[in-house]
Formats: structure tokens, sequence, C-alpha cells
């Protein structure tokens, strides 16, 4: 095989005993947002084969931290890297639906039917999108009625993990979206992931529940899934104009150290812009830097072996 083209599993293999990219000239490198210098992460090669995938669950009990635009923009960059990405949406108010140009209101059958109608087979519930590699299991609020009526089922945690089994092999990540709580649902989440990325806010409130959410996955953990890890957690919303946030991001190193991504989000109003235009941030505005942001991200993620 040609050295230049790996499989998934063989990049998994590799990044698990490999230094990250970078690191060791990190001392001469320039100092990042989180104040530690800044790796270089470059593209990784390309992929001989597909599959199976990587299950990432994006977590945060707190809403507006930023989970959905990180899960459609890290889906979308990872794509331009030539993974094949899958987005569940996994939160009723079906935001990461609307922010890849669904129409939600008009959906006959979403994730919500997989969860508790066993005849629907999920590739036909898979939708496309515009941007390539990048497909979707849509969301609407009928899955607010998903937590009730799956209370009473068998291994109810682990619904979701069934749901995805058949198509595991299509893909190389599956990025999942939940919904800001620590119910039913995300448990649903965690129990099928293998990883989980914890986007934060830079804010000092947005901080108090994180330990809340480290306590809930080592619960899941030890009793679910044992395979299941933090990939990272993310700043988000930075801006490097105040002290603030860059004492919260100074805040988060210190107590979490290098499960803190070197790549943080900074705050603009291109995010909201790409929401209205129903695209990622990485194609509705290429050159800005959030969509760098985000590339970087999948990068990292990879080096991490995050991902394919």
């Amino acid at each position: 095989m040609d050295s230049e083209v790996t499989t998934s599993a063989d990049r998994r293999s590799d990044v698990a005993t490999a230094t990250l990219p970078g690191t060791e000239h990190a001392a001469a490198g320039q100092i990042g947002p989180t104040g530690r210098p800044m790796p270089d992460f470059p593209d990784p090669a390309p992929l001989a084969s597909h599959g199976p995938a990587r299950i990432i669950a994006m977590c945060n009990q707190k809403g507006g931290v930023g989970k959905t635009t990180t899960t459609i923009n890290l889906g979308a960059a990872l794509a331009e890297l030539g993974r094949r990405v899958l987005l569940v949406d996994f939160d009723p108010q079906g935001a990461a639906s609307v922010g890849l140009g669904i129409r939600v209101n008009e959906l006959d059958v979403t994730v919500y039917n997989l969860l508790v109608e066993r005849e629907h087979d999920v590739r036909n519930v898979i939708q496309s999108t515009r941007t390539e590699n990048l497909d979707i299991i849509p969301a609407n609020i009928d899955l607010s009625a998903a937590e009730v009526q799956l209370v009473g089922e068998v291994a109810r945690e682990q619904i979701l993990a069934r749901v995805l089994r058949p198509v595991l092999d299509d893909y190389d990540v599956i990025l999942i979206d939940c919904q800001p709580s620590l119910g039913l649902l995300t448990v649903n989440a965690l129990t099928a992931a293998h990883g989980v990325v914890i986007p934060l806010e830079c804010e000092f409130f947005a901080m108090r529940g994180v330990a809340l959410l480290i306590d809930t996955i080592n619960k899941i953990t030890d009793r679910l899934n044992p395979r299941l890890q933090v990939d990272g957690i993310l700043a988000t919303m930075f801006d490097s104009r105040t002290l603030h946030s860059k004492e919260v991001v100074r805040s988060v190193v210190d107590h979490f150290g290098d499960q803190v991504f070197h790549t943080v989000i900074s705050r603009t109003v291109k995010f909201p812009d790409a929401t209205l235009a129903a695209e990622p941030i990485t194609s509705y505005a290429s050159t800005h830097g959030a969509a760098t942001a985000y590339r970087q991200l999948a990068r990292e993620l990879i080096a991490r072996g995050g991902a394919a």
C-alpha cells in the first residue's frame, strides 16, 4: 500500500502511540490562545477505505455553548478532509437539521421514529446535505416525546447504539448533537459514543456544570460504556479583547490540562449568518477565521486520535 494512504483503522492505531504533530517543537512555537505553545496540525493522509465510524457525542447540559455550531462546522471540516461524516440531530429543537437546510416541519420520519419504531431502516432516514461527504439524520419537535416513551423499554440506554449499528461501516465519523440536558436522550448518545467533545463557553458560569457532566460521563463509562472517553474540551465564544475570556480559558486549562483543545473558537456574527444561509461556515465564509479555526479543530481531533 502507498505510504501516503492509510485506512481509518491504521490511523487510529498510529495516533494512539504517536506524539501530537508539532509538539516535539512546541517550545519554539507561538503561544496559542490557551496559553500553551501551539502545535502544528498538518493535513492528515487520505484514507484508502472508509469505516468503521468513530462516534463522538457533542455534549454539555448547558444551552447556548456552541454544541450545534460545532457539530455542523466540525463535521463539514472533517468532510473537507475526505472523511465521510454523519451528523445525528439529537435535539428536539432540530437546530442542526435547520442549519443544514432541512425542512424539519415537513419530515414524516426522523430520528424519533428510529428510536421508537423498529420497522424503519436508518438508511432511508439519512439525508444528504449540500456539503460533500456530509449526511444527517434529522430531528424535529417529535423527539421531545422520546424520553417518556423509552422509559419502559428494555436496555433503553442502548437504543441509539442499535439504530446506528447498520451504518457504522458507511462512515468514518458520526457526530451526535445532544440536547442541553443530562436526560435519557443524552445518556443514549453517551452510551453509543466512543468519545465526547465538550464545548464550553468562555464564561465563568459556564464552567460550573462541567464537573457534573464529567461525573455523568464517568458513571456511564463505569456502568454502560467502558470505551467512552473525553476527546477534549473546546473553548467557544472566545473574545480575545476581554480579560474575562482569557481568564476563563486559563482556568479551564489549569483544571483539565491536555484535555483542553489547543484550538479555540472565537465569537463572531458569521455563525448566525451562516445558520440563516443554512450552510457551514467553511462554505459560507471559507476564508474567515472561524472557518480556519474549525478546520484546525478537525486536524487536531484527528491528530489526537479522536477521528479517522
